[in-house]
């Protein structure tokens, strides 16, 4: 018994003075914030970030003082899986609990939205209306308004391939459901020219020369590079293919590219291209039946599409077909290759069901 009453009063010296510790620890970097005065700072939550790698950014960025303390804080109130994704406007000389609680419940100042490769103008602004940033009307009426495409130097009739596929961080409208069609206009507006405005920065360092092109020029390219978008997902392919429409367009052969055809078959397309819609001559985007490039591009693209289609690779192929759905394709510089390719193609995919 001794013994015990021993090891109690040894075990009360060391626990009490550590918890005493630990106590002050706990009370010291919940009460003083990191910085007085304070100062405004812009800080980035992506999507499904690690609350760690969240903590430990806020550490870097002043806002709070230590990344442990900060994610057991977090876990003790069982908030560290309720981060939203967003830009925040936060403050260096705010304590730990209000920064948590910004992060939690507060209204982010920007929000994230990505937008892939490969979408056409429509479905882009469906995105863009799912996520809260626009109304698909005032979507569809900005990017065919023609003082717009003027001032941001688009030769098309509409702002197709000129969205630029990225990950974008933009303000939602402060109140969503306001029937103001000005204000409503206004924000479609900007989020359209954020993507124009990316599509200029990123094309920039494709032009030859860091020089932008005359405006028959720009409109080739643009067209040749949401063709090759559509035509495969393949990085090593997509100069190859464009190098495939170039050798057809010199030859003044038609360019048969079945995504132009959809295109032209608009949002109604049920997914299944059938005969009849590669013999329909009144669809304006029908390369089976029409020569030369189609009068506009068919989707949004990025950088790599657009830089193959301004170097297309130098060969002499005419045809390529999938060697299966969804994998890489198969070059031929004649019909009765080509012709081979299809057969073999088609009993890829027999095999394949």
């Amino acid at each position: 018994m001794k013994i015990a009453r021993i090891a109690l009063a040894l075990g009360l010296i060391i626990v009490l003075p550590a918890g005493l510790w630990l106590w002050r620890e706990a009370r010291a970097f919940l009460n003083t914030p990191p910085a007085t005065p304070g100062v405004e700072v812009h800080f980035d939550v992506p999507p499904g970030a690690r609350f760690a790698e969240i903590a430990a950014e806020l550490v870097r960025k002043g806002l709070v003082t230590d990344a442990r303390k900060f994610g057991l804080l977090a876990r003790c109130t069982q908030q560290d899986n309720r981060l939203q994704a967003g830009r925040f406007a936060l403050n260096t000389g705010w304590l730990p609990e209000k920064v948590l609680d910004e992060l939690v419940n507060g209204k982010p100042v920007l929000h994230r939205v990505t937008v892939p490769e490969g979408l056409t103008w429509w479905q882009t602004g469906r995105l863009l209306e799912a996520a809260g940033f626009v109304r698909f009307e005032n979507f569809r009426d900005v990017i065919a308004d023609r003082d717009f495409l003027r001032r941001y130097g688009i030769p098309f009739a509409t702002a197709e391939g000129f969205l630029m596929p990225d990950t974008y961080l933009l303000k939602k409208p402060d109140d969503p459901d306001n029937a103001d069609g000005v204000r409503n206009a206004a924000q479609a507006c900007a989020v359209v020219g954020r993507l124009v405005d990316n599509f200029w920065r990123k094309a920039a360092s494709v032009w030859p020369n860091a020089v932008k092109p005359d405006a028959e020029t720009l409109m080739r390219w643009v067209i040749l590079a949401s063709i090759v978008e559509k035509e495969t997902a393949i990085e090593a392919e997509r100069a190859r293919v464009a190098g495939v429409y170039r050798n057809r367009l010199e030859k003044r052969m038609l360019l048969q590219a079945d995504p132009t055809v959809i295109y032209g078959l608009g949002a109604a397309f049920g997914g299944n291209l059938q005969r009849r819609h590669l013999d329909d001559a009144a669809n304006p985007y029908n390369t089976y039946q029409r020569p030369g490039l189609p009068p506009g591009p068919i989707c949004s693209f990025g950088a790599a599409a657009l830089s193959a289609a301004v170097r297309p690779e130098e060969h002499d192929f005419l045809y390529f077909v999938a060697v299966k759905d969804g994998g890489a394709h198969e070059f031929t510089t004649n019909l009765a290759d080509h012709n081979r390719a299809v057969r073999r193609y088609l009993q890829n995919r027999r095999s394949a069901r």
